[in-house]
């Protein structure tokens, strides 16, 4: 299976996947991670915060774009280069999260500059960034 090449991409392509986050996949991810930070796993202590509950790490969501560039655009193949994000919103368990990209600019050598973002369900952006990939080969 391969994922689009550069040649077959152009500049307004768009992808997007969509998860709602659980808090199974936020105890699955701390345990990964190692990040047991109170915010994420501890109602009493994260209700003394100023998201008042708890919250989904912001990589949680920031991995729903590595699922759109891996598995649909380009695909699989492509190889992640670098990525800017600016965490705008809480994601909060039950919230269903949206990750879209979309083609910025075809740069030289096989790569490609997208837009990455994350939405809520209210369709509220909790997500901002810009990534850069190698797309796949012939």
């Amino acid at each position: 299976m391969i994922g689009l090449t550069y040649d077959q991409m152009n500049v307004g392509d768009k992808a997007s996947f969509e998860k709602t986050i659980t808090e199974t996949d936020v105890y699955l991810f701390a345990g990964i991670t190692g990040d047991l930070n109170p915010a994420h796993i501890n109602q009493r202590a994260s209700e003394n915060t100023a998201f008042k509950g708890r919250i989904a790490h912001g990589m949680l969501s920031a991995g729903l774009i590595s699922t759109v560039l891996g598995m649909y655009l380009p695909g699989p193949g492509t190889i992640y280069l670098s990525q800017e994000l600016k965490f705008k919103a809480p994601v909060y368990m039950g919230d269903t999260v949206k990750a879209e990209v979309e083609i910025l600019e075809k740069l030289e050598n096989g790569r490609i500059k997208l837009r990455t973002a994350c939405y809520n369900q209210d369709e509220k952006m909790v997500l901002d960034g810009v990534a850069v990939v190698l797309a796949p080969k012939k």
